[in-house]
């Protein structure tokens, strides 16, 4: 018989990114071509595109785990919680694993969204990262206080945290949709030539 924390995982992982895969399914295979035409023109490049799918597998990860925790407390439906014999197992584990499995990855380069790399490592990696760090925040207050204040007024405090987190994520879409690699450049130069006036300039004062 199959235990009751291997559905409760499974589910855990599959919610996560079901909506990522019925979105970016319908625009890849199932979409007008116009509407594919949108989303490459809004994410021409890996990085802007890498941001974009952290935040909303970020946003989507958090809601599916309060959900799942909720159903958990009020024993509706299937889910329990997970456990390796007497211990609680609290999705902040898979977080923090799924951030050193995402973290190895690019240490070792894979996933970066670089022009000579594979653009679906791209997308994997940053859509992991995104969930992962959902796990792990919506459980901030239980590592805080090493302590499990879930439920308590203490634990509001993670949702504080994920909220402020996640309401960073667009606002570094947008800076990186704006800071395009014409402008990197520009901003290179002009910091450059700045760097060798400096010099000049305090011989001429000398």
């Amino acid at each position: 018989m199959t235990p009751g924390w291997f559905w409760t995982t499974l589910l855990a992982v599959t919610i996560a990114a079901a909506a990522l895969v019925v979105v970016l399914g319908h625009f890849w295979l199932r979409a007008p071509i116009a509407a594919l035409a949108l989303y490459r023109r809004h994410f021409p490049e890996a990085r802007h595109e890498r941001l974009f799918l952290a935040s909303v597998a970020f946003f989507t990860t958090f809601v599916a785990a309060r959900g799942m925790a909720y159903a958990v407390a009020a024993d509706i439906g299937p889910f329990h919680n997970v456990r390796v014999g007497s211990v609680h197992v609290h999705h902040l584990v898979w977080g923090i694993l799924i951030l050193l499995g995402v973290g190895l990855a690019w240490l070792g380069q894979v996933g970066l969204g670089s022009a000579d790399g594979s653009r679906a490592a791209s997308r994997i990696t940053a859509i992991l990262y995104g969930a992962a760090a959902a796990l792990t925040l919506d459980e901030f207050a239980l590592w805080l206080h090493l302590a499990d204040v879930y439920w308590s007024p203490q634990g509001r405090l993670s949702v504080q945290v994920a909220l402020l987190f996640g309401s960073g994520l667009p606002g570094f879409v947008e800076r990186a949709a704006a800071l395009t690699p014409d402008k990197q450049a520009a901003l290179a130069a002009v910091g450059l030539a700045r760097a060798r006036a400096v010099p000049i300039d305090r011989c001429h004062r000398d």
